[in-house]
């Protein structure tokens, strides 16, 4: 197994209430439901275990499950790292942030997410498992951004 990393960036300001969206991104069930890929999200504590439906990276087949400890400072910031259960190795982790600032217009949205995984693939592929893992995690992010919106009622403002 050779382990694999790809991240990505983004921010927006939309027009919703940043209570809403803190409600909507501190709901496992919400996020569950707005995020692509995603068969779900079970809590325990401080901790969700996430189970995502099979993925292909350059034609392996995954169905990553990892855990994340959730951590928050309400009303402005969601963090969250990989933290396994003892005893349970997960060859998937996500380590990142959500953070959301008040402006007049409404919320202003950034994200961090750092994505591991562990595959049956050679160490050279890695250029091409990282780009694969990159299209994959736009997709997801796109995805996520208009299900958010729509859940929310909301529209970026330019």
């Amino acid at each position: 197994m050779t382990r694999f990393s790809a991240g990505t960036r983004a921010g927006a300001v939309i027009d919703a209430p940043r209570a809403e969206v803190w409600a909507a991104l501190t709901d496992p069930a919400v996020v569950a439901e707005l995020t692509p890929f995603v068969r779900s999200i079970t809590v325990d504590a401080d901790h969700w275990h996430w189970e995502l439906s099979g993925l292909k990276v350059l034609g392996v087949g995954v169905a990553p499950v990892f855990t994340e400890l959730m951590t928050y400072d309400e009303p402005s910031r969601i963090e969250f790292r990989h933290d396994p259960p003892a005893g349970g190795p997960e060859r998937a982790g996500v380590e990142g942030w959500y953070e959301l600032t008040e402006v007049d217009a409404g919320t202003r949205l950034h994200t961090s997410l750092d994505i591991t995984i562990e595959l049956p693939l050679p160490r050279a592929s890695g250029r091409a498992v990282r780009a694969a893992m990159g299209r994959v995690i736009d997709q997801m992010g796109d995805r996520f951004s208009k299900n958010l919106l729509a859940r929310l009622g909301a529209q970026e403002i330019a």
